[in-house]
């Protein structure tokens, strides 16, 4: 009876974590919503842009992405997701620091 209560307690935390929400993951969710990211873009729906689940999968182990996707924000540009052109976002609307922070975020989700 002890083995079986340890074992369900061990399956309840190991269950609970996949809930849990770490705060640089709630951190970079509020970046993207403050910077309005959200008007184009969900995690795992097609809206105006791609959702990030997309591209994460699209951009898994490409360690060019994170520059390229810093530099596709800033810049704005076309013909990587379909027709809609992404909008630039300039510093004014997002700082360096926090763009890194969304990408990071946006490459890590799966």
């Amino acid at each position: 009876m002890k083995q079986l209560i340890e074992n369900s307690l061990l399956l309840g935390l190991a269950a609970a974590t996949l809930f849990i929400t770490t705060p640089n993951a709630m951190a970079s969710e509020a970046i993207v919503k403050k910077a309005r990211c959200v008007a184009c873009h969900t995690v795992d729906q097609k809206r105006v842009g791609p959702p990030y689940m997309e591209v994460a999968a699209k951009y898994k182990g490409d360690s060019k992405a994170p520059a390229m996707l810093f530099d596709k924000v800033r810049n704005g540009g076309s013909g990587n997701w379909g027709q809609v052109p992404m909008m630039p976002h300039g510093a004014d609307k997002i700082s360096d620091d926090d763009l890194k922070a969304a990408i990071s975020w946006i490459l890590a989700l799966h």
